[in-house]
């Protein structure tokens, strides 16, 4: 393995099998590829729908600052930001239904703050310790990511959070017949490259 794929985010995670000591400071940036892809899939009384993220429209690179302590990846200023404007529910107006959801107007782009990632045991998966901020409300969370390798990284996870969690309510539609559940998942497959 490369000097240069060990520093590739996450590719480092092979590392701690390794080494338990603190390390330096590290920066790099990734690039997003066009092959991943961003979900957010929810339910009403009467049907299901699904929130598709334009790839395209991620700000490339990003930035990643990181540290290795206790075994540990932490992470410093490491944050993925997505415009509310960029997901495609299917329609007009759905997508305007999902915008209201999300507090647009006052609240234009979702946050994903990566803040450390621990080894799983006996496993190749990770655990992220993340943190999403929706109209403005952070909340935490320990998800279990699978992490392959080729030539890029391929991360993929899946993580179900409540509206209620961001002090958010569905719309209620002919009359407060059709209604949206309160859980909704958030589906990813993100393939990253150092850039």
């Amino acid at each position: 393995m490369t000097k240069k794929k060990v520093i590739l985010l996450l590719s480092i995670v092979v590392a701690f099998a390794f080494t338990n000591s603190d390390s330096a400071i590290q920066n790099t940036s990734v690039l997003i590829t066009p092959e991943s892809s961003l979900i957010i899939k929810g339910t009403s009384n009467v049907n299901t729908f699904s929130c598709l993220y334009n790839i395209q429209k991620i700000k490339n690179p990003i930035p990643i600052i990181y540290h290795m302590e206790d075994g540990k990846m932490k992470f410093k200023k490491t944050v993925l930001v997505l415009n509310n404007t960029c997901f495609d529910c299917g329609g007009k107006g759905i997508n305007t239904d999902f915008k209201k959801i999300l507090k647009s107007e006052t609240h234009p782009q979702i946050f994903l703050f990566l803040k450390e990632i621990t080894p799983l045991e006996n496993s190749t998966a990770v655990e992220a310790n993340i943190i999403i901020e929706i109209a403005g409300v952070p909340n935490c969370y320990k998800i279990p990511v699978e992490i392959t390798q080729d030539n890029d990284m391929l991360i993929t996870g899946d993580l179900k959070v409540s509206l209620g969690d961001y002090q958010l309510k569905a719309p209620k539609k002919l009359f407060g017949l059709i209604t949206v559940n309160d859980i909704i998942e958030i589906s990813f497959k993100l393939k990253v490259k150092e850039n």
